[in-house]
């Protein structure tokens, strides 16, 4: 068997699942209504980046791809689904394969229309504030913007394979994102930069300090799921389905 068609396969599952197109639409939603928001309020705080307050919906948001990367793998373990899915396709590496490039095309999609319309609010509600921003500045924000959420979705989906468990993965990444990211932060300086989360956000400011840069920030982050996703793809390899 090909990768074609495995792959259509897989896409077909996140187009007919029902929480799949729901997970995007609440990706696209809440990372839009929170940089609207931000813009709204501005800022006179003299270092003021006007470039991730308009993008800064992501970090909310991002909750949303995490979801939809959990929940496009854990659906395989519920009701015998991957058991079905490997007698299909009994070549397991194919199979992941296929999984993780649909959910990144979706991802990456999903991620790139939700950047461009939070910037486009965001940046409007800032006026004036945001008008020190060069186009390729603002280019680079909304690419970024989605190259990570679609970084995040994978790291979650290789978490999953992992784990076995959407509800493990969320229970892990939600509060470490949300909480454990910003205490480490707080303390550990640059070393913050290291992490999945902050080294991708980088690519999201105007201005940055530190070793990374917003590529090199988002090259960081990639390689944490390129980890997650080898580790996806051995439990899928040597576990029972």
């Amino acid at each position: 068997m090909t990768f074609a068609p495995v792959l259509r396969s897989e896409w077909l599952k996140i187009r007919t699942l029902r929480s799949m197109p729901g997970a995007l639409l609440a990706l696209w939603a809440v990372t839009t209504a929170f940089s609207a928001l931000a813009g709204a309020e501005g800022s006179s705080d003299p270092d003021f980046d006007p470039l991730f307050s308009a993008l800064s919906g992501v970090l909310p948001g991002q909750i949303a791809a995490i979801s939809f990367g959990a929940s496009a793998v854990s659906s395989e373990y519920h009701g015998g689904a991957l058991r079905l899915s490997l007698a299909s396709v009994p070549r397991r590496g194919l199979w992941f394969a296929a999984k993780t490039t649909a959910i990144a095309a979706a991802a990456l999609l999903a991620g790139l229309v939700t950047a461009g319309t939070a910037f486009a609010v965001g940046r409007a509600g800032l006026g004036s504030a945001a008008s020190g921003l060069t186009t390729a500045e603002q280019v680079r924000g909304v690419l970024g913007c989605g190259v990570y959420l679609m970084l995040i979705a994978l790291f979650a989906a290789g978490l999953t394979a992992l784990l076995r468990s959407g509800v493990a993965t969320l229970s892990l990444l939600i509060p470490f994102i949300l909480v454990v990211s910003f205490v480490i932060g707080d303390a550990a300086g640059t070393l913050a930069d290291l992490m999945p989360d902050k080294a991708g956000q980088i690519a999201l400011h105007q201005t940055y300090d530190g070793t990374l840069g917003p590529w090199s920030g988002l090259a960081v982050t990639a390689l944490w799921t390129t980890a997650a996703l080898l580790a996806g793809a051995w439990s899928v390899r040597r576990r029972d389905a």
